[in-house]
C-alpha cells in the first residue's frame, strides 16, 4: 500500500487538536516534500528521519517521491513532535509495518539520528485535553513525556524508547504466525501517583513580622493579592516565598491544570507534581514574557503560576507596558492572546504577591537610616505604579525593618501548618456558602453572601467617603473583611472585621524630604 494514515495531536494553547499525518510513495523523481502549514523545526524532520530509519536498519524508500501532508493544513504545527509519526507513516506507507493496526493509536515523539525517542513538551497538555473531550484513544510517548501524560486519569499510555520499539510492535504477521516477544524499551505506563503532601520553606522561619504574617494569613485564605513595601532587607523575600505553604493542598484537577501549563512551556517536572508553583520572574522581564506570547503563542509567567503563586519582587522596576498587562488577568483569571490566524486561551488564576521599597533608597519612613531622596523622586517612584493597578490588590502592608535584639533572640513564629489549618477551615467555610473563594466574589453574589451588618455598613459609607475610595476598592475592601469574619469563624461581616480590612488598603506612604 502506497498511502498510510498516523493519527497525532498540534498544541494550540492548551488544546490539543488532531492532526492526521498522510503520507503518499509514488513513483518519479526521488523527492521527500512536507506540507501542512509546519514550521521550521517540523520541516527539519526529513533529515530527522531519513537518518533514523537507515541508523535503525529499516529500508527507507529513496527511489520513491515521498509526499508527507500534516492535515488540516491550515493548522499551525511545531516543534519535533511529528518526527515518530512522519517515521511510522512512511514504514507503513512501504509495506515494513501493517498499517492497519496503527488505528487507535496516536503517536508523538522526537527522533534522534541514531533512532532513539525523545521527549517533547506539552505531552501532560495533550493527555489531558483527550481526557476533557472524552476521546478514548492509545498514546505512544517517548521517555518522560510518557509519565507526563499518565498523570490524567484513566490515559492509555505506552512508552518507547527507540524507534524498534515502536516498529516491532506493529509488524505484520501471519495469520500462523506466533506473536512476537514485547520489545524490551516498549511498555504501558501505571496509574498516576498519587498526591503528596508538598514541602515548602516554613514561616516558622521569619522572626517578628506579625503583622505582614497576619496579611499572609488572610491572602491565603480568600485568595487575595498582596503588596508588602519596606525597606532593605526587612524580609519581603523570605515572607513571599513561604506564602505557597500558607495555601490549600491542591486537588487532582488543580494539580493536572497547572501541570498541563508547566507541560507546555517546559519546565514541568514529576518531582513537583502536587505542588503549588511559584513564579518569580525578574523586573527586567517584558509584557510578553508575564502574559506569553509567540507564534505559536506559549504560556508566560501568569499562566505558569496557575493555581500558585506570582511573586514580583522590585515591582516598580517591571516596565510600565509589563505591569498594565497584569491588570485584566488580576480580574478575570484568563488572558487571551490573539493572532492574526490565530488565538490562545491561558488560565491565570494566581495569587499576585508583590514587594518594593517606599522610595529609590529604600530607607523612607525608616527608623534605621535617613532618606535621602527628595519628594519629586519619590513620587516619580511610586508613580510608576498606576492608581487602576494599585486598585486591584487588595492588600497594602508595611514591612518594617526587624531590630536586631528581636531577630537573634525572639523564638521561632508560629509554623505554616498551623496557619494553613486555619486558612484551609476559613476557606472551606467559604466555598460551602458561596462556592469560590471570596476574592472571586462578583456582583450579586457579593451582596448575599458578605453578609454586613447594619453597624458596619454605616462604618464603612463613612469611611469609604472620606478616603475617596473607588467602588473596586469598596468591594475588595469588603472581600477582605469578608475572609476576616471567615478566619474569625463569624456568621455576618462585623464593624471590626471591615476596620481591620480598612487598614489593608491605605495608599503608599506620602513622600517627604529626607
Amino acid at each position: 500500500m502506497s498511502l498510510s494514515l498516523v493519527q497525532s495531536r498540534a498544541l494550540l494553547g492548551l488544546e490539543a487538536a488532531s492532526v492526521t499525518v498522510e503520507v503518499h510513495l509514488a513513483n518519479g523523481l526521488p523527492s521527500f516534500t512536507l506540507v501542512g502549514l509546519a514550521d521550521v523545526e517540523v520541516k527539519e524532520a526529513r533529515e530527522r528521519v531519513r537518518s533514523a530509519l537507515q541508523n535503525s536498519g529499516l529500508e527507507f524508500p529513496g527511489n520513491k517521491k515521498i509526499t508527507v501532508n500534516l492535515a488540516p493544513a491550515d493548522l499551525p504545527k511545531d516543534s519535533g513532535r511529528f518526527d515518530l509519526p512522519i517515521a511510522l507513516g512512511i514504514l507503513a506507507a512501504s509495506g515494513q509495518i501493517d498499517a492497519g493496526q496503527l488505528a487507535g493509536y496516536e503517536f508523538a515523539g522526537e527522533l534522534s539520528l541514531s533512532g532513539e525517542l525523545r521527549a517533547v513538551r506539552g505531552a501532560l497538555a495533550m493527555s489531558l485535553a483527550l481526557h476533557a473531550s472524552h476521546v478514548v484513544t492509545r498514546l505512544v510517548l517517548p521517555p518522560g513525556s510518557a509519565e507526563e501524560a499518565a498523570l490524567v486519569p484513566d490515559a492509555h499510555v505506552y512508552r518507547a524508547r527507540h524507534l524498534l520499539d515502536v516498529v516491532q510492535h506493529f509488524l505484520p504477521q501471519a495469520a500462523d504466525a506466533p506473536a512476537p516477544e514485547p520489545a524490551s524499551g516498549w511498555s504501558r505506563v501505571s496509574a498516576a501517583p498519587r498526591l503528596q503532601e508538598a514541602n515548602y520553606p516554613d514561616l516558622a522561619d521569619v522572626k517578628g513580622q506579625l503583622g505582614a504574617k497576619r496579611a499572609l494569613e488572610i491572602a491565603a485564605a480568600g485568595g487575595h493579592s498582596l503588596l508588602l513595601t519596606g525597606p532593605p532587607g526587612s524580609g519581603k523575600s523570605m515572607l513571599a516565598q513561604r506564602f505557597a505553604g500558607l495555601l490549600p493542598p491542591m486537588s487532582t484537577d488543580e494539580a493536572l491544570q497547572s501541570a498541563a501549563i508547566a507541560s507546555l512551556g517546559g519546565r514541568f517536572a514529576l518531582a513537583q507534581w502536587g505542588q503549588r508553583p511559584t513564579c518569580h520572574p525578574h523586573h527586567t522581564a517584558s509584557a510578553v514574557a508575564l502574559v506569553g506570547g509567540g507564534s505559536p503563542p506559549r504560556p508566560g509567567e501568569i499562566s505558569l503560576a496557575h493555581h500558585g503563586v506570582l511573586f514580583l519582587d522590585e515591582f516598580p522596576e517591571f516596565s510600565r507596558a509589563a505591569l498594565e498587562a497584569l491588570r485584566e488577568p488580576l480580574e478575570t483569571g484568563r488572558i487571551t492572546i490573539s493572532r492574526a490566524a490565530r488565538r490562545a486561551d491561558f488560565p491565570a488564576q494566581f495569587q499576585l504577591i508583590a514587594a518594593m521599597n517606599p522610595c529609590p533608597c529604600g530607607y523612607l519612613g525608616s527608623t534605621q537610616k535617613n532618606c535621602r531622596c527628595t519628594p519629586d523622586q519619590v513620587a516619580r517612584y511610586q508613580a510608576k505604579l498606576s492608581g487602576p493597578l494599585i486598585d486591584r490588590i487588595d492588600l497594602h502592608v508595611d514591612v518594617p525593618a526587624v531590630a536586631s535584639t528581636e531577630l537573634l533572640q525572639a523564638p521561632a513564629g508560629e509554623s505554616s501548618a498551623d496557619i494553613r489549618a486555619r486558612c484551609g477551615a476559613a476557606r472551606a467555610r467559604s466555598v460551602a456558602r458561596q462556592g469560590v473563594a471570596n476574592q472571586a466574589l462578583q456582583g450579586q453574589a457579593l451582596e448575599q453572601h458578605l453578609l454586613l451588618d447594619e453597624a458596619a455598613a454605616k462604618f464603612l459609607n463613612v469611611a469609604a467617603t472620606r478616603l475617596g475610595w473607588s467602588a473596586r476598592s469598596t468591594h475588595r475592601a469588603l472581600k477582605v473583611a469578608r475572609t476576616i469574619a471567615d478566619l474569625a469563624g463569624a456568621h455576618s461581616t462585623q464593624v471590626t472585621h471591615v476596620a481591620e480590612a480598612m487598614q489593608y488598603r491605605r495608599a503608599l506612604r506620602a513622600a517627604q524630604a529626607g
